[in-house]
């Protein structure tokens, strides 16, 4: 373990009294394009080969918050700065120490290959001590353990400022279907929406397409003029999670009658009902007969409630008439308290080997 890799990070370390019988506790992050969250929880030997109950939520000694950690967006080392120091600053908080960790789970947006999981594993081994069991997933991953409460059964759906679709069986095997960012096409993600809306507002303009309220409402809200402005806009700073931040705007224009922002709305219900089809076939979820019952936690701001259109239930309509036995599960822990489950679960059973992937 190294006492530290970047500046002061790990100085607090060094101030902190040694406290005899200091409690075990365990660290869960959920690691997204806009905010990266880590939660710390106790851990007691005496829970060494229990679970906790399904419906049991852990104390949470400390929570800390940071940016963006996909490292897809702002880059390797950016990303595992920001890693770092949140992890850093939930112990500080806990009144903890490295010493003190007996499970990480870092569940990060952009970990979408087995090598991704490695070279993370392999930085996280230099970071803590040596007997710190460690995992390394998808931060759907999580975001299915917070409204499953760490059991990997069934698929999840993010929609924020990007989306995935991730499923798991009880025998372990996974599929997953989108997630490949915005250049490849995740258009019922919250970038998605926002870069067709301001698509449509270019084409309005030129006269390519259909005058829409989008125009006035979005050039209002960023202080702009003209729709020419609006291309300075974009490109001075095309970050995933700014372009997103506009989807608010589209949900308030479709629910005033405008027919550009319901199409928009309507297209990315049908893209990510299809990411979740997908993946229910692909790993026969609800049966043979397509009617089993299986929990679709869903999760992220574009499925928030809204109040006349709600993006959620919309997708649910649309999965329901092919799957009728999915169940919607929406979250009452945060993801970052998901992946705090799944390093609980994993420390407790024998049938996982330390390493990133199971």
């Amino acid at each position: 373990m190294k006492r530290y890799r970047n500046g002061e990070i790990w100085d607090f370390e060094q101030e902190m009294p040694v406290r005899i019988g200091s409690k075990n506790v365990i660290l869960g992050l959920d690691g997204g394009t806009t905010t990266t969250v880590c939660i710390c929880i106790p851990f007691s030997s005496d829970h060494q080969n229990t679970t906790l109950p399904a419906d049991d939520r852990p104390p949470v000694l400390a929570r800390a918050v940071a940016g963006c950690s996909n490292h897809n967006s702002v880059g390797e080392t950016a990303a595992r700065e920001t890693l770092e120091r949140v992890m850093a600053d939930a112990l500080f908080k806990s009144g903890s120490t490295r010493s003190s960790v007996r499970a990480v789970c870092l569940a990060v947006s952009g970990v979408d290959h087995p090598n991704d999981q490695q070279r993370l594993f392999n930085w996280l081994r230099d970071i803590f001590p040596h007997y710190v069991r460690l995992f390394v997933q998808n931060d759907a991953v999580a975001a299915l353990a917070s409204g499953t409460m760490g059991k990997l059964h069934g698929c999840v759906l993010i929609a924020g400022t990007g989306t995935i679709a991730y499923g798991f069986t009880e025998d372990g095997r996974e599929a997953r279907a989108a997630g490949a960012g915005p250049v490849l096409g995740d258009w019922g993600s919250g970038y998605g929406i926002a870069a067709r809306a301001l698509t449509a507002i270019v084409k309005a303009h030129d006269g390519r397409g259909s005058l829409t309220m989008l125009t006035s409402s979005i050039l209002g809200l960023l202080d702009l003029s003209s729709p020419d402005e609006l291309i300075g806009w974009t490109y001075a700073d095309p970050s995933w999670a700014r372009i997103a931040a506009l989807v608010p705007v589209v949900v308030s224009c479709a629910e005033a009658g405008d027919l550009v922002a319901n199409q928009i709305l309507v297209d990315s219900v049908q893209e990510l009902a299809s990411s979740v089809k997908a993946v229910v076939q692909r790993l026969s979820l609800c049966g043979e007969d397509g009617k089993g019952c299986f929990p679709l936690v869903m999760v992220g701001g574009v499925l928030e409630t809204n109040r006349d259109w709600d993006i959620g239930e919309e997708v649910m309509k649309c999965i329901s008439k092919d799957y009728p036995g999915v169940r919607s599960i929406r979250p009452k822990v945060e993801p970052a308290v998901g992946a705090a489950l799944l390093a609980w679960n994993f420390l407790t059973k024998d049938s996982y080997a330390e390493g990133y992937r199971n």
